[in-house]
């Protein structure tokens, strides 16, 4: 492609407020700034700047290049950083943070022995951009709107339910108006929403107390202070360990757990990745006796 430098000055140009600001980024000189974007103005015959005052300004041309320019060279980083992940055998996936701290990291060694592939994680939740810092895939909740340029490939459809430490629960099972309802500040409607779904009055109007985070909500209800409203995968190892019981079941919430890729062409890694996660996390549901009663 003719004047490539051209066009990765002028894609930094278009996020900067002056050429000297570019000239900095790009630790080369003023001039050789304002020389490179003339070339591409001469090759395109448009104008992609104007001057106001000390600073330079995108023209409507210059606007609709941007666009382009942003796709193109993040592209490319993209790329890059595809090659570096298969020559090192590793892969960057985000996940939500309560999901990679109570399900997902207890489970990656089994996908190392498995695939010799290592995974490094980052935690974050709702939307996303993946390619950036070489980020391949990312696991989310869908509880917000998902980009509709993403691939989206279906995990589990989640199940909730109140969960309760077993010390906790002898003591309120009899008289469940002195039952702490837990919440969090990321899922405020949580016990409202289980309660529609159970198809039964709860004790919506008793003592309750929020956490900043989710994982802390849990991480209450299993040290026994009240009652919380678990996502099955969260709360699946407590369960199984006796850390902690769900006296009501659970119910499907209406959300589900999706692994998000940027296309179908995902690489050899990308694609073992995804086989093991859907399959993982495909058992990761209740049994029969876990389901509410209202429901069967």
């Amino acid at each position: 492609m003719r004047h490539l430098k051209a066009f990765h000055v002028f894609h930094v140009a278009a996020s900067s407020s002056s050429y000297s600001e570019t000239a900095s980024k790009l630790n080369i000189t003023h001039g050789a700034v304002s020389k490179q974007i003339k070339v591409l103005e001469s090759y395109l015959s448009q104008p992609l700047f104007y001057r106001k005052g000390r600073n330079v300004y995108l023209t409507p041309e210059g606007e609709l290049l941007k666009n382009y320019t942003e796709q193109a060279f993040q592209a490319l980083d993209t790329g890059v950083s595809k090659l570096a992940q298969v020559k090192n055998q590793y892969l960057e996936i985000s996940c939500e943070p309560t999901l990679t701290m109570r399900w997902l990291m207890p489970r990656l060694s089994d996908f190392y022995l498995e695939s010799g592939t290592d995974v490094r994680l980052s935690t974050a939740g709702g939307p996303v951009t993946l390619g950036a810092n070489g980020l391949s895939l990312a696991i989310r909740r869908d509880d917000f709107e998902l980009p509709d340029n993403y691939t989206k490939t279906k995990l589990v459809d989640e199940w909730v339910g109140p969960v309760v430490s077993p010390e906790y629960w002898s003591l309120v099972k009899n008289n469940l108006d002195d039952v702490k309802l837990l919440h969090s500040q990321t899922r405020r409607q949580a016990w409202e929403n289980w309660s529609s779904n159970y198809k039964d009055s709860f004790y919506l109007d008793n003592v309750q107390q929020t956490f900043a985070h989710f994982y802390f909500c849990l991480q209450a209800a299993v040290d026994g202070l009240g009652a919380a409203i678990g996502s099955y995968p969260l709360v699946a190892d407590d369960l199984k360990r006796g850390n902690l019981v769900a006296p009501f079941g659970f119910v499907l919430s209406g959300h589900r757990y999706v692994l998000l890729s940027q296309d179908k062409s995902s690489d050899d890694l990308e694609q073992k990745f995804t086989q093991w996660l859907q399959h993982s996390l495909s058992q990761c549901v209740p049994t029969s006796e876990e389901i509410a009663p209202s429901l069967q």
